[in-house]
Protein backbone atom coordinates (compact mmCIF):
# COMPACT_ATOMS: atom_id res chain seq x y z
CA UNK A 1 0.00 0.00 0.00
CA UNK A 2 1.13 3.61 -0.66
CA UNK A 3 2.93 4.88 2.49
CA UNK A 4 3.10 8.42 3.91
CA UNK A 5 5.82 9.17 1.79
CA UNK A 6 4.44 7.83 -0.88
CA UNK A 7 1.26 9.98 -0.73
CA UNK A 8 3.46 12.76 -0.55
CA UNK A 9 5.92 12.40 -2.70
CA UNK A 10 2.80 11.75 -5.62
CA UNK A 11 1.32 15.31 -4.10
CA UNK A 12 4.67 17.14 -5.36
CA UNK A 13 4.64 15.70 -8.38
CA UNK A 14 0.58 16.23 -9.25
CA UNK A 15 0.36 19.60 -7.51
CA UNK A 16 3.15 21.12 -5.99
CA UNK A 17 5.57 20.95 -9.13
CA UNK A 18 2.87 22.17 -12.14
CA UNK A 19 1.96 24.96 -9.90
CA UNK A 20 5.46 25.73 -9.81
CA UNK A 21 6.16 25.64 -13.57
CA UNK A 22 2.84 27.48 -14.53
CA UNK A 23 3.39 30.69 -11.44
CA UNK A 24 6.86 30.91 -10.82
CA UNK A 25 9.44 29.06 -13.72
CA UNK A 26 7.28 30.20 -16.95
CA UNK A 27 7.14 33.82 -16.30
CA UNK A 28 10.38 33.81 -14.65
CA UNK A 29 11.51 32.28 -17.89
CA UNK A 30 9.48 35.06 -20.07
CA UNK A 31 11.18 37.68 -18.25
CA UNK A 32 14.17 36.64 -18.71
CA UNK A 33 13.87 35.22 -22.19
CA UNK A 34 12.82 38.83 -23.19
CA UNK A 35 16.35 40.62 -21.60
CA UNK A 36 18.92 38.02 -23.42
CA UNK A 37 16.98 35.15 -25.04
CA UNK A 38 20.37 32.66 -25.48
CA UNK A 39 21.25 32.57 -21.47
CA UNK A 40 17.32 32.65 -20.26
CA UNK A 41 17.30 29.45 -22.50
CA UNK A 42 20.37 28.02 -21.60
CA UNK A 43 19.15 28.32 -17.63
CA UNK A 44 16.19 26.71 -18.10
CA UNK A 45 17.23 24.08 -19.61
CA UNK A 46 19.97 23.82 -16.77
CA UNK A 47 17.68 24.02 -13.88
CA UNK A 48 15.27 21.82 -15.44
CA UNK A 49 17.73 19.07 -15.72
CA UNK A 50 18.57 19.56 -12.19
CA UNK A 51 15.03 19.80 -11.09
CA UNK A 52 14.57 16.16 -12.46
CA UNK A 53 16.87 14.25 -11.68
CA UNK A 54 16.51 15.47 -7.80
CA UNK A 55 13.33 14.25 -8.20
CA UNK A 56 14.37 11.02 -9.92
CA UNK A 57 17.11 10.63 -6.87
CA UNK A 58 14.18 10.76 -4.62
CA UNK A 59 12.21 8.65 -6.04
CA UNK A 60 14.33 5.99 -6.49
CA UNK A 61 15.51 6.56 -2.93
CA UNK A 62 12.02 5.76 -1.76
CA UNK A 63 11.83 2.53 -4.24
CA UNK A 64 14.99 1.26 -2.65
CA UNK A 65 14.29 2.18 1.08
CA UNK A 66 10.82 0.48 1.04
CA UNK A 67 12.26 -2.55 -0.45
CA UNK A 68 10.00 -2.90 -3.50
CA UNK A 69 11.06 -4.95 -6.70
CA UNK A 70 12.36 -2.91 -10.27
CA UNK A 71 9.93 -5.22 -12.07
CA UNK A 72 6.95 -3.23 -10.47
CA UNK A 73 8.76 -0.24 -11.02
CA UNK A 74 8.57 -1.61 -14.75
CA UNK A 75 12.42 -0.85 -15.16
CA UNK A 76 13.05 -3.78 -16.25
CA UNK A 77 13.75 -4.50 -20.30
CA UNK A 78 10.72 -6.08 -22.03
CA UNK A 79 10.84 -9.37 -22.88
CA UNK A 80 9.80 -11.94 -25.75
CA UNK A 81 7.24 -10.08 -28.20
CA UNK A 82 7.34 -7.15 -25.95
CA UNK A 83 10.75 -6.42 -26.80
CA UNK A 84 10.42 -6.98 -30.31
CA UNK A 85 7.61 -4.63 -30.72
CA UNK A 86 9.22 -1.73 -28.55
CA UNK A 87 12.20 -2.46 -31.45
CA UNK A 88 10.25 -2.14 -34.34
CA UNK A 89 8.51 0.81 -32.46
CA UNK A 90 11.63 2.80 -31.74
CA UNK A 91 13.06 2.34 -35.27
CA UNK A 92 10.68 2.98 -37.17
CA UNK A 93 9.52 5.97 -35.06
CA UNK A 94 13.90 7.23 -35.20
CA UNK A 95 13.57 6.66 -38.89
CA UNK A 96 10.45 8.53 -39.53
CA UNK A 97 12.04 11.87 -37.50
CA UNK A 98 15.20 11.47 -39.41
CA UNK A 99 13.51 11.51 -42.44
CA UNK A 100 11.24 15.05 -41.49
CA UNK A 101 14.52 16.75 -40.17
CA UNK A 102 16.30 15.36 -43.21
CA UNK A 103 13.38 17.35 -45.29
CA UNK A 104 13.44 20.36 -42.81
CA UNK A 105 17.35 20.83 -43.31
CA UNK A 106 16.89 20.54 -47.18
CA UNK A 107 13.42 22.60 -47.81
CA UNK A 108 13.95 26.52 -47.43
CA UNK A 109 10.21 26.56 -47.69
CA UNK A 110 9.58 24.31 -45.19
CA UNK A 111 12.15 26.14 -43.09
CA UNK A 112 10.11 29.42 -43.62
CA UNK A 113 6.75 27.69 -42.96
CA UNK A 114 8.50 26.78 -39.43
CA UNK A 115 9.29 29.78 -38.54
CA UNK A 116 5.77 31.53 -39.47
CA UNK A 117 4.28 28.82 -37.22
CA UNK A 118 6.58 29.35 -34.45
CA UNK A 119 6.41 32.94 -34.62
CA UNK A 120 2.87 32.49 -33.70
CA UNK A 121 3.84 30.03 -30.70
CA UNK A 122 4.58 31.65 -27.46
CA UNK A 123 6.88 27.91 -26.82
CA UNK A 124 8.92 29.02 -29.48
CA UNK A 125 11.09 30.81 -26.90
CA UNK A 126 12.29 27.79 -25.81
CA UNK A 127 13.32 26.35 -29.14
CA UNK A 128 17.12 25.97 -29.54
CA UNK A 129 19.05 28.21 -31.98
CA UNK A 130 22.68 27.81 -30.87
CA UNK A 131 25.09 24.58 -31.30
CA UNK A 132 25.25 25.18 -27.63
CA UNK A 133 21.40 25.35 -27.14
CA UNK A 134 20.94 22.83 -29.26
CA UNK A 135 23.79 20.43 -26.97
CA UNK A 136 21.61 21.69 -23.86
CA UNK A 137 18.30 20.91 -25.07
CA UNK A 138 19.64 17.40 -26.02
CA UNK A 139 20.42 16.72 -22.51
CA UNK A 140 17.29 18.21 -21.44
CA UNK A 141 15.41 15.82 -23.82
CA UNK A 142 17.56 12.47 -22.80
CA UNK A 143 16.39 13.58 -19.15
CA UNK A 144 13.19 14.44 -19.59
CA UNK A 145 12.63 10.94 -21.42
CA UNK A 146 13.88 8.98 -18.63
CA UNK A 147 12.83 10.90 -15.75
CA UNK A 148 9.12 12.24 -16.48
CA UNK A 149 8.25 8.07 -17.67
CA UNK A 150 10.14 6.88 -14.45
CA UNK A 151 7.90 9.46 -12.57
CA UNK A 152 4.72 9.28 -14.25
CA UNK A 153 4.63 6.28 -15.64
CA UNK A 154 6.54 4.46 -13.40
CA UNK A 155 6.35 5.65 -9.76
CA UNK A 156 3.40 7.44 -9.59
CA UNK A 157 1.47 4.21 -11.15
CA UNK A 158 3.13 1.63 -9.11
CA UNK A 159 2.78 3.87 -5.76
CA UNK A 160 -1.05 4.45 -6.41
CA UNK A 161 -1.80 1.36 -7.83
CA UNK A 162 -2.54 -0.87 -5.02
CA UNK A 163 -5.25 1.90 -4.06
CA UNK A 164 -6.81 2.59 -7.23
CA UNK A 165 -5.64 -0.61 -9.57
CA UNK A 166 -2.57 -0.43 -11.99
CA UNK A 167 -5.49 1.48 -14.72
CA UNK A 168 -6.69 3.56 -12.40
CA UNK A 169 -3.50 4.58 -11.39
CA UNK A 170 -2.28 5.18 -14.98
CA UNK A 171 -5.34 7.51 -15.70
CA UNK A 172 -4.26 9.89 -12.77
CA UNK A 173 -0.42 9.94 -13.66
CA UNK A 174 -1.84 10.72 -17.11
CA UNK A 175 -3.63 13.72 -15.98
CA UNK A 176 -0.98 14.85 -13.71
CA UNK A 177 1.21 14.45 -16.51
CA UNK A 178 -1.47 17.17 -18.67
CA UNK A 179 -1.44 18.97 -16.03
CA UNK A 180 2.47 19.28 -15.12
CA UNK A 181 2.53 20.97 -18.68
CA UNK A 182 -0.47 23.67 -18.02
CA UNK A 183 2.17 26.40 -18.79
CA UNK A 184 1.45 25.41 -22.81
CA UNK A 185 -1.77 26.55 -21.70
CA UNK A 186 -5.58 24.17 -22.64
CA UNK A 187 -3.98 22.78 -25.88
CA UNK A 188 -0.86 21.95 -24.08
CA UNK A 189 -2.26 20.20 -21.54
CA UNK A 190 -4.86 18.04 -23.92
CA UNK A 191 -1.55 17.55 -26.08
CA UNK A 192 0.42 16.17 -23.37
CA UNK A 193 -1.87 13.95 -22.02
CA UNK A 194 -2.69 12.61 -25.23
CA UNK A 195 1.26 11.87 -25.89
CA UNK A 196 1.37 10.39 -21.90
CA UNK A 197 -1.63 7.99 -22.45
CA UNK A 198 0.03 6.83 -25.86
CA UNK A 199 2.90 6.14 -23.35
CA UNK A 200 1.14 4.17 -21.34
CA UNK A 201 -0.48 2.08 -23.05
CA UNK A 202 2.98 1.13 -24.90
CA UNK A 203 3.81 0.58 -21.29
CA UNK A 204 1.15 -1.63 -20.12
CA UNK A 205 2.39 -3.56 -23.63
CA UNK A 206 5.11 -4.00 -23.20
CA UNK A 207 5.64 -4.13 -19.54
CA UNK A 208 8.36 -2.22 -19.23
CA UNK A 209 9.43 1.32 -19.00
CA UNK A 210 12.33 1.42 -21.46
CA UNK A 211 10.79 1.89 -24.81
CA UNK A 212 8.79 4.45 -23.52
CA UNK A 213 11.64 6.66 -22.51
CA UNK A 214 13.48 6.28 -26.01
CA UNK A 215 10.62 7.25 -27.62
CA UNK A 216 9.70 10.44 -25.52
CA UNK A 217 13.60 11.44 -25.86
CA UNK A 218 13.68 11.03 -29.44
CA UNK A 219 10.50 13.10 -29.69
CA UNK A 220 11.62 15.73 -27.74
CA UNK A 221 15.31 15.58 -29.76
CA UNK A 222 13.07 15.86 -32.98
CA UNK A 223 11.37 18.63 -31.94
CA UNK A 224 14.31 20.85 -30.47
CA UNK A 225 16.19 19.62 -34.02
CA UNK A 226 13.40 21.15 -35.79
CA UNK A 227 12.96 24.75 -34.40
CA UNK A 228 16.96 24.58 -34.45
CA UNK A 229 16.82 23.70 -38.16
CA UNK A 230 14.23 26.81 -38.59
CA UNK A 231 15.59 29.25 -36.54
CA UNK A 232 19.22 28.93 -36.00
CA UNK A 233 20.30 31.21 -39.15
CA UNK A 234 17.58 33.85 -38.16
CA UNK A 235 19.56 37.08 -36.74
CA UNK A 236 19.80 36.81 -33.23
CA UNK A 237 17.37 39.09 -31.23
CA UNK A 238 18.65 42.16 -29.34
CA UNK A 239 18.12 42.09 -25.61
CA UNK A 240 15.19 44.29 -24.57
CA UNK A 241 16.55 47.52 -23.09
CA UNK A 242 15.34 49.21 -19.97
Amino acid sequence: MPTTLDLASVAVLAIAWPLYEHFLDWPAFQRRVRRDPSPARLLEYRSSILIQWIFAAAVIAIWVRAGRSWTTLRLSAPTGWRLWMGIVLVVGFAALQGWQLTAIAHSPATKAHLRKRFGEMELAALLPRTGMELGWMFALSLTAGFVEELLFRGYVVAAMAPWWTWWGAAAFSVAAFGVLHAYQGRAGIVRTAAVGAALTLLVAATRSLIPAMVLHALADIASGTAGWLALSDQPAAHPASG
